[in-house]
């Protein structure tokens, strides 16, 4: 049994994972004060569900990692985690080998293994909510980089800003909504909301451009909440990809919405063995 956990600004998601079944979930709040309060809801929730029969404990976070010393730098939404040696922490605490990397590579990989990417070698997994994250699949493998940062196509410059700001929340935050809220106006048929989609669409084009340049993968499978209005942006998406100057990479192409629940917790349990 291994535990996995994927953690954010809101709350702190673990799983305890045997072969492909989660047997159990817990979740907590990420304490908003300090970073020993923080830590000590972490090892508290890990408490929760340490057994004797527990190998391995995986954490995804969102941020850089020092993979190889497990240290974390600068995570995004949790402040006080500047720089937080969390392998030596688990470790020291419950005496089973912990393994700390990046949420969307961890997504990425619970994909691969327990999801939809399992037909595939080489695939990338994108992240679409409070921001872009993107993780990668290559010869079967997770691809880490040295500070688990590979892919991380969000952060590429896209007209003046980047592709974060085009293809993430802010995107909706400058209309004045959310992809929450626009989601539900566009099931009610409301023309600007489908228009805004339109232009969403367009606009994962131009990111999905810049994955296939880089890595020519494939299978790309969308993650975050966003990725659960895909109906609305597919056709503009598509279209904008119909521009490529590769078509034959595109015809071949796989994309679509992952629909496997706790994909970056999943992942996590596995880094093990990434």
């Amino acid at each position: 049994m291994r535990i996995g956990l994927d953690l954010g600004g809101t709350n702190f998601r673990a799983g305890l994972v045997d072969d492909e079944l989660l047997v159990r979930k817990e979740v907590t709040d990420c304490p908003k004060g300090t970073e020993q309060e923080v830590n000590a809801a972490l090892l508290a929730l890990v408490e929760r569900l340490m057994n004797d029969e527990v190998t391995s404990i995986g954490v995804g976070v969102p941020t850089v990692v020092d993979r190889e010393h497990g240290i974390v730098y600068h995570a995004a939404n949790i402040p006080a985690w500047e720089e937080v040696h969390l392998k030596d922490i688990l470790e020291n605490a419950f005496h089973r080998p912990a393994h700390i990397n990046n949420d969307a590579n961890c997504f990425a990989l619970g994909v691969h293994v327990f999801g939809e990417g399992r037909p595939y070698n080489d695939m990338v997994g994108l992240t679409l909510g409070t921001g872009v994250g993107s993780g990668l699949i290559i010869n079967g493998h997770l691809y880490n980089g040295r500070n688990t940062c590979a892919g991380e196509v969000g952060s590429l410059p896209f007209r003046e800003k980047d592709y974060e700001y085009y293809c993430a929340s802010r995107f909706f935050e400058a209309y004045g909504t959310t992809g929450k809220q626009l989601a539900a106006d566009a099931r009610r048929g409301d023309p600007k909301a489908l228009d805004l989609w339109r232009e969403y669409g367009d606009n994962l084009g131009h990111l999905i451009e810049a994955v296939l340049f880089a890595y020519d993968p494939e299978a790309i499978f969308l993650g975050g909440g966003i990725a659960d209005a895909f109906d609305f942006y597919k056709d503009a998406m598509w279209t904008r990809l119909g521009n490529f100057p590769y078509p034959e990479s595109v015809a071949r192409l796989h994309i679509a919405p992952s629909h496997l629940e706790d994909a970056a917790l999943l992942g996590a349990a596995m880094l093990e063995n990434s």
